[in-house]
Formats: structure tokens, C-alpha cells, sequence
């Protein structure tokens, strides 16, 4: 394990405090565990977006699905006859 040294402003300092005594746990492993939700949160929010510009290139490329198509699938949706979801024709 590596270790890495931060500067944190007073008020932060005393918050990561007060958390660490009611968690029972050290100031290190509250900011380990902060960090990794962070980091994991980051590459969540990359990998939509990529996904969102993946999506808006593929419009307009006129790879879309009709509305009416999509508003049929969705109200299949917990029937006895739920479709498969609609794909693009193109």
C-alpha cells in the first residue's frame, strides 16, 4: 500500500474526524473508502458519456427507432406477450 499525503481544510478535517470515531474506523479507511466510491462514481460518469456521444452519432446517422414502436414495447412490458425491444431499421 502506498501512501499519499493531502492538506484538508480545518472544517473538512473535523468532519473526516467526527465520521472516523462514530464509524469506529481509522481517518485512512474513511478516506480509502470516499475515494474508491469517487473513482468508481468518475468512471460511471465517463463511460455515459461515451455512451451518450456513441448514441447521438448514431442518430444522426438516422439510426433511430420510431416513438410509436418504443411506446408499444414499453406497455408490453409485464404482459404475457412483452415484446422484444424495437431496433433501429437502418
Amino acid at each position: 500500500m502506498s501512501v499519499t499525503t493531502v492538506r484538508l481544510q480545518a472544517e473538512v478535517e473535523q468532519r473526516l474526524e467526527a465520521i472516523a470515531s462514530r464509524l469506529h474506523r481509522s481517518k485512512s479507511w474513511v478516506i480509502n473508502q470516499a475515494l474508491s466510491e469517487y473513482i468508481e462514481k468518475q468512471q460511471l460518469e465517463q463511460e455515459r458519456w461515451k455512451q451518450t456521444l456513441e448514441a447521438m452519432e448514431a442518430a444522426a446517422q438516422g439510426k433511430v427507432v420510431d416513438a410509436s414502436e418504443v411506446h408499444s414495447w414499453l406497455n408490453s412490458w409485464g404482459t404475457e406477450n412483452e415484446q422484444d425491444a424495437p431496433r433501429s431499421s437502418k
